[in-house]
């Protein structure tokens, strides 16, 4: 292992890549703590000193951006506008025909999505700024700081040249982080974006595990530590997991020379749909809570009753109700996503198409019926996975009292073993085009 490290570090050109991205990295890291214009800082930081904190609708955002969202820094809104733009690029190829077009085009069309997913990134990057801003603007940034004056006060100009200076000023932020990512992917080691994200998330695990040894003492902070390196190994093993389909490809002459006549496979993961399912589940259980919130009632008046039980039950994670329904959500989406971005029948016809067949089993419809047959049932507990992964962190609030933004479950978890398996693939796929032996052996 070691070995492997130094290997590393006398390689020149992987040696220059690694520190292109950790550059791009710390720069990353340092606009998150740079203020945006107007932004009253010491009001910030009296806000988040005292613990006010945010429920529900922003931790999610304030999860990607590695804190700098509570912190109305430059780069506030971190990678979410672009992961957001991703998705919704993505489902469209299931609506809009030329976007399926572009996305079997090849490298030309996939270039065309990319320019459409950056307008996107930019439009809604504008929208979530502006968001933001009225947002603090109006002290509701930290709703359960209503004894803290501070905490309505996080602007030091109000006029409408300054929000719109604070808002350009974040999408830029958004833009130039976007221009981050790319610089790493093409220059540096590993997926730029997705390196961004994990380098957000990963920024917030000490400071909550070590609130979590303020607030509880020594002992239970131990004991996360060991329970969280059991559910980092059960996310690698499960992640790395995949159910192999065998293909053969049956040989073929053409003019003096013979194709086909191997023998390959077709991975198919455990986890096909990754963290979205997640992402998409708290996305939506926020929309009754926004709902409600737009919708209190006037002093002295009581509130009405469906806003009642929103309060009462889709409020907190550590409501039954919540939890359930979060885990249900989990499992609709896992099916949802995996169906849009796993297509049997397109899988089956490029099979037929280049003589690839599945032994035992007819090519064509037969095969496509047989992928999706596999694939329905190997998705089910890929499902009931995501589902308790996604619930460990309301399971920490209920039990320990633990921020939502818990670092061993949900989305931060994924992400980060994720991300890491992958940026760790690559330096060892690097590493072996030099030696004999890679990081992994």
């Amino acid at each position: 292992m070691f070995g492997a490290i130094m290997r590393i570090f006398r390689t020149p050109d992987l040696r220059r890549k690694i520190g292109f991205t950790l550059g791009i990295i710390a720069l990353f890291r340092l606009g998150s703590f740079v203020p945006t214009p107007f932004i009253d800082y010491v009001n910030v930081q009296i806000c988040l000193s005292s613990n006010a904190g945010t429920t529900g609708l922003y931790d999610l955002v304030n999860l990607f951006s590695g804190g700098a969202l509570l912190q109305l820094s430059v780069f506030a809104l971190g990678i979410m506008p672009y992961i957001t733009a991703s998705i919704i690029v993505q489902l469209l190829r299931v609506v809009i025909p030329h976007f399926d077009t572009l996305y079997k085009e090849g490298q030309a069309g996939q270039a065309k999505l990319t320019q459409y997913t950056r307008y996107l990134t930019i439009g809604l990057a504008v929208l979530q700024s502006t968001t933001l801003v009225t947002v603090a603007r109006s002290g509701q940034l930290f709703p359960s700081s209503t004894g803290t004056p501070e905490c309505s006060q996080l602007l030091s100009d109000d006029s409408w040249y300054a929000i719109l200076l604070m808002v350009i000023t974040m999408t830029a932020g958004t833009g130039l982080i976007m221009w981050m990512g790319e610089l790493i992917t093409e220059k540096g080691i590993g997926n730029g974006m997705s390196l961004l994200i994990f380098i957000s998330i990963a920024a917030t695990f000490p400071t909550a595990l070590w609130s979590i040894n303020l607030a509880k003492g020594f002992d239970l902070f131990l004991f996360v530590l060991v329970i969280g390196l059991i559910i980092m190994t059960a996310v690698v093993f499960v992640e790395q997991s995949q159910r192999r389909i065998p293909v053969q490809y049956a040989k073929r002459m053409v003019g003096r020379r013979t194709y086909g006549g191997n023998n390959t496979y077709i991975p198919i993961k455990v986890n096909m749909a990754g963290v979205i399912p997640v992402i998409f589940a708290s996305s939506l259980l926020y929309l009754p809570m926004l709902i409600a919130q737009f919708n209190q009632p006037a002093p002295g008046e009581a509130p009405a009753p469906w806003v009642t039980f929103i309060n009462d039950n889709l409020r907190s994670g550590d409501s039954l109700l919540y939890m359930l329904v979060y885990f249900l959500l989990n499992i609709g989406f896992t099916y949802f996503y995996v169906a849009i971005t796993f297509n049997p029948e397109e899988v089956a016809d490029n099979m037929k198409k280049y003589g690839g067949f599945i032994p035992g089993i007819r090519a064509g419809r037969p095969t496509a019926e047989y992928l999706d047959y596999v694939l329905t049932r190997i998705t089910l507990p890929g499902s009931l996975y995501l589902g308790f992964v996604a619930l460990i962190p309301l399971f920490a609030l209920s039990l320990f009292g633990a921020n939502q933004n818990f670092p061993f479950g949900g989305a931060s978890i994924l992400i980060i073993v994720g991300v890491g398996l992958e940026t760790v693939k690559q330096i060892d796929a690097q590493l072996q085009q030099r030696h004999y032996e890679g990081l992994l052996r």
